[in-house]
């Protein structure tokens, strides 16, 4: 259920809760309590790479409950309390219309009872940690081609830039009276296109050679 659209800071994020420690809480936080519930819910989703909003987690808590406003209500107020206890953080809003988003800081935290509470487990951290490496290698993946593809449309426009230029060239030689302007401005772009464009195939070239080492 990992969200593809994760801006860096939320992946910055994710890494952080991912390797923090135990943090302490000014609320109870133990199996029974609604805070641990809920913190429980949130932890299943973050795993996942996901931040989820309070229908979000009412739902894979009791169901399909999210249209009880009451409900949501008594939830975003435990949600506020348990943001305020250093226990989740409400993300800023993508766009105005949408729900806030909540996260956990940590999986590790000591309650005011000094009860440690661990809500995931080294196994589950390392499957999020290895998700989200693998997210990051598709991502990566993506903008190596889509840097490829902006890469050709240069090169074409660079050589369509040149082609217009030798044919100005041509066209104002072949006029009754040559224009100095235009034939001297053709022929300097040309130049300089051939040039960038040179450079622009050449590197191409020795990347695409393979590497003798």
């Amino acid at each position: 259920m990992s969200d593809p659209r994760l801006t860096p800071s939320e992946i910055q994020f994710i890494r952080e809760t991912l390797s923090a420690d135990y943090k302490m809480s000014s609320i109870r936080l133990r199996e029974g309590e609604h805070q641990f519930g809920l913190a429980k819910a949130i932890a299943s989703f973050q795993l996942e790479l996901y931040f989820p909003d309070v229908k979000d987690i009412i739902r894979r808590l009791y169901g399909e409950k999210t249209a009880d406003v009451q409900l949501v209500r008594k939830v975003q107020t435990i949600l506020k309390k348990m943001e305020k206890s250093n226990i989740v953080k409400i993300l800023p809003k993508k766009k105005p219309w949408e729900l806030q988003k909540y996260a956990l800081s940590s999986f590790k935290f000591q309650d005011v009872d000094r009860n440690m509470t661990v809500l995931a487990t080294d196994e589950q951290i390392r499957r999020a940690q290895n998700l989200l490496n693998s997210a990051l290698s598709h991502v990566q993946e993506d903008s190596g081609g889509r840097g490829s593809g902006n890469v050709r449309v240069y090169k074409f426009a660079l050589a369509l830039i040149v082609v217009a230029s030798y044919i100005a060239i041509v066209w104002d030689v072949m006029q009754p009276a040559v224009s100095p302007i235009i034939f001297v401005s053709a022929l300097l772009i040309a130049i300089a296109g051939s040039v960038v464009l040179g450079k622009a195939l050449s590197r191409h070239d020795m990347r695409a050679l393979p590497d003798s080492r």
